[in-house]
């Protein structure tokens, strides 16, 4: 990751120190005489409200996250976007994802946001529906519609040889007239341009900017153009492969994907935090931590203003662990409701309860079982930390991994 180590609780420390230092020379700490001359202060950054949230189209299956989850937890009093996941990227072109769960599945009224049943011939049902409502109840709420993901960004290969068209193609779908006023904006996941995610892309440094000058071209400035980026800051690594400085004038934000950095599958270990905030004696990987990423896109010249902060919602775990601390053996993934090495807060915070925290995250031992996963008192060390860099909000990945009664999201300020 980034050559150079960066802690910032040291540095702040240290500017702290200086601050008051400058605040005793000038006799305007509690208790001094009246300050002959005010002393130079540095600029305070300002950190931005943003509070975005990813919802999955899968999980109105065996999830049963509904729209009227997000209302019914506290979420959508506290966000101010919403990113819908996934479109597919196909053809060179944006495409529906699953067209029952977005646009046809019958709500019942329990399951309605507004208790109201849909009816067989009404023009409009699912998810895009339920977002509808619930943006009926919260006025000020936007969604994005977001194209790629870990599974579908193979077709961003094909897309970024013909930009344009791609662009036009994802405004034709997004803005659709048929679910007209569900969408705010685009969102793009392109995991990775120019680098090897679930697939390879050779698409060249200069694709991603293309791609999203294009689309903000054809958006226009009255549509939210976004996109989640990769948090890999080693030198050479994926922030390095792709423009993303050349493509920040196109969009309102980056969503730096600043959790996966470690997890089961390096199925023997070490084990360590997938959150880490910050560096930490031990760490697997120099500089492979939430600081170090935010310091890389920050030196490129990109604004923090267009940065936020990626928050899991979920656990990445191992099994065959006898170490209590990070950096002990394992033998495999831990099991998880869904998949194996990974599970949702709300079934962890019962099932493997947090024993200690590292690096502004915590971790948990449970049995032969290591699992990390941040919780509302680290995510509150998180927002400090946010706040402190002036970063443009937060995001988090994704909500129904939260309790019921929203308490990550709660913690975010």
């Amino acid at each position: 990751m980034h050559s150079t180590p960066h802690r910032p609780r040291a540095r702040f420390r240290a500017l702290l120190a200086a601050a008051c230092s400058a605040a005793l020379g000038a006799g305007l700490l509690a208790g001094a005489g009246t300050a002959t001359a005010a002393a130079p202060t540095a600029p305070q950054l300002k950190a931005g409200s943003k509070v975005v949230g990813y919802f999955t189209e899968w999980g109105t299956y065996d999830r049963k996250y509904f729209v009227k989850n997000v209302e019914t937890s506290g979420s959508a009093a506290r966000l101010t976007h919403i990113n819908y996941a996934f479109g597919n990227v196909t053809g060179g072109k944006c495409a529906m994802g699953d067209s029952y769960a977005a646009t046809d599945r019958a709500y019942t009224a329990a399951e309605s946001v507004d208790g109201v049943a849909d009816t067989w011939d009404q023009p409009l049902r699912g998810n895009f529906d339920q977002l509808l409502k619930l943006k009926k109840k919260h006025p000020g709420l936007k969604v994005l519609w977001s194209f790629g993901g870990w599974t579908w960004s193979a077709g961003f290969g094909e897309a970024a040889k013909n930009p344009a068209a791609f662009a036009q193609s994802c405004y034709d779908l997004v803005k659709n007239p048929k679910w007209a006023g569900v969408f705010d904006g685009i969102d793009i996941d392109w995991e990775y341009p120019n680098a090897c995610g679930n697939t390879c892309d050779a698409s060249g440094r200069e694709a991603f900017k293309n791609v999203m000058a294009a689309l903000r071209s054809k958006f226009g400035s009255g549509s939210l153009v976004t996109a989640a980026i990769t948090a890999d800051a080693t030198a050479g690594g994926k922030i390095d492969a792709a423009n993303y400085a050349g493509a920040a004038p196109y969009v309102d934000w980056y969503n730096p994907m600043t959790y996966d950095y470690f997890g089961a599958w390096d199925a023997a270990g070490p084990t360590a935090p997938h959150s880490p905030l910050n560096s930490y004696a031990g760490i697997p990987k120099a500089n492979f931590h939430t600081s170090a990423t935010i310091a890389k896109l920050k030196g490129l010249g990109i604004p923090a203003s267009k940065l936020l902060l990626g928050i899991g919602f979920y656990g990445r775990g191992w099994t065959g662990v006898t170490q209590a601390a990070p950096g002990g053996t394992a033998t495999g993934p831990a099991a998880g409701t869904y998949e194996q090495g990974i599970d949702d807060y709300k079934v962890l915070k019962t099932k493997c309860p947090a024993t200690g925290t590292v690096a502004g995250t915590a971790y948990a031992k449970c049995g032969t079982d290591w699992w990390s996963y941040d919780t509302p008192a680290t995510i509150g060390t998180k927002m400090t930390y946010k706040n402190q860099q002036g970063l443009g909000g937060t995001f988090v990945w994704e909500l129904s991994g939260d309790t019921a009664n929203g308490e990550l999201i709660k913690a975010i300020d």
